[in-house]
């Protein structure tokens, strides 16, 4: 099969749908598919990935994301050879699936990964806020009843499109993590940063953007660093607030118990999870958190607010804890966590356990049963235009 997976934006842009495309890619090559990506910006930037379809953008303020209404001649037909494509951008790439490849009868799925409802102003940063909801409630409706099939990472994110107004079906398919990875046995590696046994490690891992609610997460862990002894946050991501949140770390006196670790390389990822006790997350817009599901499968309990994605993916009082959108009540929840080492482990070993429905392998059995179910449906019409074509050509050569 030759699948199509349209992104606005790839490497080198550092996001959890950048890993979900690359690692989902890996797997179906490794099942013997053709997979090409296609996307717009970065033309110089050297793809270690083949097949990866870059076309002109314009810089989009500094989000990282590239503006452009179409691919170049190359690259459209080449799209529209694929048996299928995957959309995982409504805006930019699901328009141009539209266009270029609904006259073909070429099945189209879309899988929502963003809270756009929450961060519209971070993926659409010219559009003002006042009309970002109406927007998306007068544009989700009629695109996701045009592809062929929509997809939601976690169940809240299906509540969620449904009060934008989508109605058609919509399929619940987790985004896979390569579990293996985060289970084996790594070296504790907490001297070589100047660590002891006795410290407890907290970490998040992410962007550090002003959706992702950092600047919460630093003062709660203040308020719990008064109670706990040997208590350390560990700030794993790059992004345009770490300045600031440096800066904050220093005015509320945290600072020198707060490590940003900046960006890490992806196949270190799990050994510094490893050295770490309890993985914690103060973002509300994750539709999916992939950070929080390999924290699990490394053994980590885990911390984060009531919302859509880390409520579906934490289960309060047994993989971790779950609180109100409160500092006071978030710190209450971290301290006990962190002064209850047994329930740490009995959590740990909870979540590890959890985290076996996430896996990959899992996952991509379940996408290819609907990408066969699609393309077997939509070769009769596709052969039916094919010999429309064929005859029109001969009727333009006689």
């Amino acid at each position: 099969m030759r699948i199509g997976m349209m992104a606005d934006v790839y490497k080198p842009h550092v996001s959890g749908i950048t890993n979900y495309i690359s690692l989902n890619k890996q797997v179906l090559e490794q099942a013997g598919h053709e997979v090409f990506i296609f996307t717009f910006g970065d033309l110089d930037y050297p793809d270690e990935e083949t097949n990866v379809i870059r076309s002109p953008g314009l810089p989009l303020v500094d989000t990282g994301y590239f503006l452009n209404f179409r691919y170049s001649r190359k690259a459209k037909a080449l799209l529209q050879t694929m048996d299928l494509v995957h959309v995982n951008h409504p805006f930019l790439s699901g328009r141009l699936a539209l266009n270029y490849c609904r006259p073909l009868h070429i099945p189209i799925v879309f899988t929502n990964h963003t809270r756009y409802d929450l961060y519209a102003q971070a993926y659409m940063p010219l559009l003002p806020e006042e009309i970002s909801d109406s927007f998306l409630q007068s544009y989700m409706p009629p695109f996701c009843t045009a592809v062929d099939l929509v997809i939601s990472p976690s169940p809240g994110m299906v509540d969620v499109l449904r009060k934008l107004g989508v109605t058609c079906p919509i399929e619940v398919v987790p985004n896979g993590v390569e579990l293996d990875r985060y289970r084996q046995v790594w070296e504790d590696c907490r001297l070589e940063f100047g660590f002891t046994p006795e410290d407890i490690l907290l970490v998040y891992s992410g962007r550090l953007g002003p959706e992702k609610s950092v600047d919460f997460l630093l003062r709660a862990y203040a308020g719990a660093a008064e109670a706990v002894e040997h208590l350390h946050l560990l700030i794993i991501g790059g992004g345009p607030e770490e300045e600031a949140l440096k800066k904050l770390a220093a005015e509320i006196q945290v600072a020198d118990r707060v490590h940003f670790f900046g960006m890490v390389a992806y196949d270190k990822m799990p050994q510094y999870l490893a050295m770490c006790d309890v993985f914690v997350t103060a973002s509300v817009t994750e539709v999916h958190p992939l950070s929080v599901i390999e924290a699990m499968a490394t053994g980590l309990p885990a911390l984060g607010i009531h919302s859509v994605g880390v409520g579906d993916t934490i289960e309060d009082s047994i993989t971790g804890f779950l609180a109100s959108q409160s500092q006071a009540a978030y710190a209450a929840k971290l301290t006990r966590l962190c002064l209850d080492r047994n329930l740490r482990h009995k959590m740990g070993l909870a979540a590890r356990r959890a985290s076996e429905k996430y896996a990959i392998e899992h996952a991509i059995k379940i996408m290819l049963a609907h990408y066969e179910r699609l393309v077997l449906t939509t070769q009769p019409r596709r052969r039916s235009l094919s010999a429309r074509l064929r005859s029109l050509v001969e009727k333009m050569r006689t």
